[in-house]
């Protein structure tokens, strides 16, 4: 009867330690919203390379707990403005931060 209490106890500490580690922090995601970050990144990535007016630019997308950062180099501020209009249209986007810049300045 011991040993099953202390298998019970030694699983229960396991699992919560599991859970505990897979849990996010306000500078860290947890493992479920890395991949939710993985899969809006991508959108986004896609939905920018599909805009024809966008063809050129040299956009860079990173995405953090739903907030998706553009970087990168455009050809007007059009561009700039397309791209984040762009962003925002895709699912799962909470937000965009724009760090683009215009081409040789």
């Amino acid at each position: 009867m011991k040993q099953l209490k202390f298998l019970s106890t030694l699983i229960l500490a396991v699992m919560l330690a599991t859970v505990l580690g897979c849990a996010s922090t306000p500078k860290q995601e947890g493992t479920g919203e890395y991949v939710d970050d993985s899969v809006i990144t991508t959108k986004v990535k896609a939905a920018v390379f599909n805009e024809p007016s966008l063809k050129s630019a040299e956009i860079n997308v990173e995405t953090f707990k739903g907030v998706v950062q553009l970087s990168g180099f455009v050809n007007s501020e059009g561009d700039i403005e397309k791209a984040v209009e762009v962003a925002r249209s895709v699912k799962g986007v909470t937000s965009v931060k724009n760090a683009m810049r215009l081409k040789g300045r």
